[in-house]
């Protein structure tokens, strides 16, 4: 999108904001209720307004005035909004992340930055501290989960109350659109139908107990991933970058993002650090400590350097992620300090406050 129509998409999600929302109070935008927002380049608006069931008919009036607020914009030649209605929360199938303790999701606000083989070995290295972990792969147009665990072919059970069991693979319960599509399937959705995917997978899906459930987003800070944090109450976020400028200018608008929403940031990886050669020395292929500057200007934890190595990229090509297949590796270890940091910050970061005493 140029940066007419991101302008344009702009003012939408202002004047969408400006309306307040009959529950909460809140902008309609803020509140989590508006997904798919869609802008083309020919000025059309489309949008789906989410209303809790119990209350759907407070926002009949309020569709109205949404798509009469969009309408008004110069630049915009016509508005579709579409209402619809959920259940709320508290009446939702008691599974889903009902007995999940900590939900954090692993994002990059790049593409190409390996976001994804680290969620893997990332959960693999909380697996491997007695956590029972679960790995959500929500990249709905390029889901790597199935190529990356090995587990190609097989698929999730359903289950008679409607949902579907996770697939268990080295030691993790993993659920991906991938599981579902045909691998060779181009992903063209619009931005409600992916959303739609999206909170499907998380309330859909019987995940049981765990510890810990990583969520693998898709690369950017767009609506599905807003529509994540506004509607999933997140222990934290890990940001995974390279050391490039190019990729750090994106860091910080995926911290900001996460700032604005309210979900801790639990620290940033930098991942493709460097390479080491066979004399011991370091090749900064694509700089020295950039996400670790990044991470310290913004007053976010860096949580460790990810080497660029051969085995690790062979691993997740051979579907056996390298943390499992060989956790006694130098960079499988670094995986497990990192794990074992971001813990400590879920912690640090979720730790309720103090009760105090009036006498």
């Amino acid at each position: 999108m140029n940066n007419q129509f991101a302008r344009l998409k702009q003012q939408v999600e202002n004047r969408l904001d400006a309306i307040s929302d009959p529950v909460t109070g809140k902008g309609l935008y803020t509140s989590g209720r508006v997904s798919g927002l869609e802008v083309r380049e020919d000025g059309k608006v489309s949008f789906t307004i989410e209303a809790p069931s119990d209350a759907a008919e407070r926002y009949v009036a309020v569709r109205a005035e949404a798509e009469a607020a969009a309408r008004s914009i110069s630049g915009v030649t016509s508005v579709a909004a579409v209402l619809t209605a959920h259940e709320p929360k508290a009446a939702r199938r008691a599974n889903g992340l009902s007995r999940v303790k900590h939900v954090i999701a692993v994002a990059s606000a790049k593409g190409g930055v390996g976001k994804s083989t680290v969620a893997v070995n990332l959960a693999c290295a909380l697996a491997s501290l007695g956590m029972k972990t679960g790995l959500l792969d929500l990249d709905v147009y390029g889901p790597s989960a199935p190529t990356l665990l090995g587990v190609h072919g097989r698929k999730p059970q359903a289950n008679p109350d409607k949902t579907i069991s996770p697939i268990e693979a080295h030691g993790l319960k993993t659920m991906s659109i991938g599981y579902l599509v045909n691998a060779e399937q181009a992903m063209i959705w619009r931005g409600a139908m992916a959303t739609s995917a999206v909170r499907q997978m998380l309330e859909d899906v019987a995940w049981g107990e765990l510890d810990v459930l990583l969520l693998d987003l898709p690369p950017g800070t767009g609506d599905v991933q807003l529509t994540l944090v506004q509607r999933t109450p997140l222990a934290g976020a890990v940001i995974v970058s390279t050391p490039q400028e190019m990729a750090l200018a994106d860091v910080r608008r995926g911290i900001a993002m996460f700032d604005k929403t309210h979900a801790p940031i639990l620290g940033v990886i930098e991942n493709m650090a460097y390479f080491e050669t066979p004399d011991g020395s370091r090749a900064y292929i694509f700089g020295e400590g950039g996400a670790r500057r990044t991470a310290e200007q913004a007053g976010a934890p860096f949580l460790g350097e990810i080497p660029i190595d051969v085995r690790l990229r062979e691993s997740a090509d051979a579907g056996a992620p390298l943390v499992a297949a060989n956790p006694d590796h130098p960079v499988a270890q670094r995986f497990r300090e990192i794990a074992q940091s971001a813990l400590g910050n879920v912690a640090r970061l979720n730790k309720p406050a103090p009760k105090i005493a009036i006498r």
